[in-house]
């Protein structure tokens, strides 16, 4: 199992399955923050933007566009005087805050490892500055809890992992072991070129033969085994882990994270009255991205792929992102269905 997106991205369109033999089988994981922000998340940002007056909320792009039952932001009617603005950076929604200081500024931030340091960094500075006006809906995901929930599920025989180089970057080697360690399973960290997959790809093998399962690092030339500890303290500085829900997994213990009571102020949550989700939510009817995101089945296992489901008209947010195994298999797959 490739965990990340991007991984995927970079197996389909560099065509790296046709140079595995046929007993080795790739399959997407849960590595998509998108994907895997539950319904009831994205539909608490078109709660707040369309029933709170005279606010920004700040996002990426493909959040804008991923459905639910309340509809998407792409299609949400802001409140009088509300706007939604994307977004390339947090850093980018706090100096709306500083620019409007009378306006209510909020980042839809949405994220793993990768970019949580980043969102914690731009809380910190809110706070430092004293910009009371700024906040974030946080959508923030831990991966390793969710490998572990996985393999805990038992639904799918995965043999091995490939590791995100980014996340891995932040985290080091060291939260990947309890899958060696606890489940005899290989796996290997690597980068997003071709080259880097293929090398961890040769590395889980060789531990599946040799029955030595490890953590092997096959990204030294853009990471250390103990990752970034700055990162990682400023992260254990503005966040904590909680229980939280994912797309297609349920509650993951200490798999999200949320402010710490000192910087709880800029949690948008409680500050605008959101209901916290207890839950993922419910998808659109007939949509399985959660079960691609287990990797129980694959995108054209869905009766919707293809079909119903395309990338100018997503019934589930697989086909909405970059990332998403859906919108991946059809755009660089080679089975893809026939539109009607």
């Amino acid at each position: 199992m490739e965990v990340c997106g991007t991984h995927t991205v970079s197996i389909f369109r560099h065509g790296l399955r046709s140079l595995l033999p046929g007993n080795v089988r790739l399959i997407s994981g849960p590595g998509c923050p998108v994907c895997i922000t539950p319904a009831a998340t994205h539909e608490a940002a078109i709660t707040l933007v369309s029933e709170k007056e005279g606010l920004t909320l700040a996002t990426f792009g493909d959040m804008t566009r991923v459905p639910t039952l309340k509809g998407s932001l792409q299609t949400a009617v802001p409140a009088p005087g509300s706007r939604i603005k994307i977004v390339y950076s947090p850093e980018e929604a706090l100096e709306e805050a500083r620019r409007e200081p009378s306006r209510q500024v909020v980042f839809f931030g949405a994220g793993f490892e990768t970019t949580i340091p980043a969102i914690a960094f731009t809380a910190k500075r809110a706070a430092a500055e004293g910009l009371g006006n700024f906040s974030v809906l946080p959508a923030l995901w831990l991966v390793p809890p969710a490998l572990r929930a996985i393999l805990e599920a038992g639904e799918i025989a995965v043999s091995g992992f490939i590791y995100p180089g980014h996340v891995s970057a932040i985290i080091g080697a060291e939260p990947y072991e309890f899958v060696a360690r606890d489940h005899g399973l290989p796996g290997a960290i690597a980068g997003f070129e071709p080259g880097d997959i293929l090398l961890a790809v040769h590395s889980v093998l060789e531990q599946a033969v040799a029955g030595t399962p490890r953590v092997a690092l096959e990204y030294s030339r853009a990471m250390r085994a103990g990752g970034n500890p700055v990162a990682r303290a400023l992260m254990e500085e503005v966040f904590e882990p909680f229980d939280a829900a994912w797309r297609g997994l349920g509650i993951i213990p200490a798999s999200g994270l949320r402010f710490r009571e000192r910087f709880a102020g800029f949690d948008a949550t409680p500050k605008f009255g959101l209901a916290r989700p207890g839950a993922a939510g419910r998808d659109l009817p007939g949509c399985r991205c959660g079960d691609v995101l287990r990797g129980v089945i694959r995108p054209e296992g869905c009766r919707l792929f293809g079909k119903k489901c395309l990338p100018d008209s997503p019934l589930g947010p697989c086909m909405v992102s970059y990332e998403g195994a859906c919108l991946i298999h059809f755009k660089y797959g080679r089975t893809r269905r026939p539109s009607p």
